[in-house]
């Protein structure tokens, strides 16, 4: 490997990291600046809940056609255009004069940052050795965290100096300057390099996309990850990314910003698990007993949250940093979904998987504002009235305990040639 390529490789893996940063700014933003956005469009706690759902709609709906533009048009092109989409939705939002123009902004950020993830999975699969995707994925995943950090206290205390349109604004310029940069930069594949999908077990040259899908939709090795992020990241994002600040105002009496600290918490001990956590399991050669672990600490946590003993001085701070270094387990569950299908369908895989949280996200918070308007009836909010749905995120987490005790053991190597038995196809070689 020679130094220009290694310069390129770190340049391009830095640049979808970029992108990602962006899309978890976003994701999280709303939970900031919940009360202002009340305050500016006039609405209740359902309506709050779609307005931040609205992005993890689309995320969702997008997820399986990022993973098929990835593995046919390119990453480079799909992160260029979805910069450019997220840059125009951001710049709408910020201006936004009524709620529907809200929701399309919204609308818009998701779709353009859903395809962040994905790509920039699918290059590093493409630039860096198999035994390194883990370590790569966490650390991608860690530069994510600091982007909804960004948008946790720091968004919070910013918002009493200037207004958070003004900070939506600046984010759609640096979004559109980002798509330029990218488009100049990026390459899909090293040049005058093997690429690492074909270092793996031999499958057709051009990706049969319809096929791809069905095979990772048809291999029962797929469901739990899916499972387990379902659970796990949708619940985690739900309480981070909108409730959990309005949770811990109305049932704990903090401010603001004290209860942004506590998801910041959260987000740092994420970022800081998320680095660590592949880079262990890529060392230890093992993704099942760390996924484990993780599911059982973050149920722990829920259950915690559920039975009032966060109540206790100091517990609700060593509640959030235990659920930071928890949650860190389903950076694993990518790249299981990697090394359970095969080599030449990975964004298909990897997208399969990554649906999972944000459907998860698109139900619960909407449906956590329907019950908490529901409990409140018109009242103003205490912390009893957050009691069904904080049951609901603690039974959501119970779900991603459940697929966890499922999810093969890949030994972190691509074990689809040992796998696939009935799910052969003689016609595309897989």
């Amino acid at each position: 490997m020679n130094p220009v390529s290694t310069r390129a490789r770190w340049a391009i893996f830095a640049l979808a990291a970029a992108a990602f940063w962006l899309s978890f700014f976003h994701r999280v933003a709303p939970a900031a600046i919940a009360v202002e956005l009340q305050q500016a469009f006039s609405i209740g706690g359902a309506m709050l809940g779609a307005l931040a759902a609205t992005y993890y709609v689309i995320y969702t709906v997008m997820q399986v056609p990022t993973g098929i533009l990835n593995d046919t048009v390119g990453p480079r092109r799909v992160l260029a255009a979805g910069c450019l989409v997220a840059g125009a939705g951001s710049l709408l939002f910020g201006a936004a004069e009524t709620v529907t123009a809200a929701v399309i902004g919204r609308t818009l950020d998701g779709l353009g940052v859903s395809v962040a993830f994905v790509s920039m999975l699918k290059l590093t699969a493409d630039w860096f050795h198999e035994r390194r995707f883990a370590t790569m994925t966490g650390v991608g995943a860690m530069i994510g965290m600091t982007g909804a950090l960004a948008a946790a206290t720091p968004l919070a205390w910013i918002s009493t100096i200037v207004s958070w349109r003004a900070v939506f604004a600046v984010a759609g310029i640096v979004s559109l300057l980002l798509a330029v940069v990218i488009w100049l930069i990026v390459r899909d594949r090293p040049d005058g390099e093997v690429a690492v999908a074909a270092r793996l077990p031999a499958v057709h040259d051009s990706p049969r996309w319809r096929a791809g899908l069905m095979l990772v939709a048809r291999n029962p090795a797929t469901w739990p990850c899916f499972w387990f992020g379902f659970g796990m990241s949708g619940s985690y994002m739900t309480f981070v990314g909108l409730w959990g600040v309005p949770y811990l105002m109305h049932g704990y009496g903090l401010s603001v910003v004290e209860a942004t600290q506590h998801t910041s918490l959260m987000l740092i001990c994420l970022a800081v698990s998320q680095g660590a956590i592949g880079a262990l399991s890529d060392r230890i050669g093992r993704r099942r007993p760390l996924i484990l672990a993780s599911a059982l600490a973050y149920f722990a946590c829920w259950i915690t949250w559920l039975s009032g003993a966060a109540a206790i001085t100091g517990a609700s701070y060593a509640i959030s940093v235990v659920m930071g270094l928890s949650v860190c387990g389903m950076t694993l569950s990518w790249a299981c979904a990697k090394e359970l299908n095969p080599p030449n369908y990975s964004g298909i895989a990897i997208s399969v998987v990554n649906t999972s949280g944000f459907l998860a996200v698109g139900l619960l918070q909407p449906l956590v504002g329907w019950l908490l308007d529901r409990a409140a009836a018109g009242t103003a909010y205490s912390g009893a009235h957050y009691v069904p749905g904080i049951a609901l995120l603690t039974a959501f987490a119970g779900i991603s305990l459940v697929g966890a005790l499922f999810i093969r053991e890949t030994h972190c190597r691509n074990i689809w040639a040992d796998i696939r038995g009935p799910f052969q196809d003689s016609r595309n070689g897989t």
